[in-house]
């Protein structure tokens, strides 16, 4: 698998653990931008930005775009 397919792959992990648990639970801009260290969407947003920015900056090297 590719880096690019990994981080893909990651990221639709990710959506569907949010979308799972939004369906069950509901999220509050409380819980979604600020929630607790022990809230399962902890590091979610952080982790999610990371890898997006990552796949982002491989689309750029891609098609020589990178500054």
């Amino acid at each position: 698998m590719s880096d690019r397919q990994a981080l893909i792959k990651e990221l639709l992990e990710l959506q569907r653990k949010f979308i799972e648990y939004d369906h069950e639970h509901g999220v509050t801009p409380e819980e979604y931008f600020v929630p607790s260290e022990d809230h399962p969407l902890h590091g979610f947003r952080q982790r999610y930005n990371e890898l997006a920015m990552k796949l982002v900056q491989q689309a750029h090297q891609d098609v020589g775009s990178h500054p």
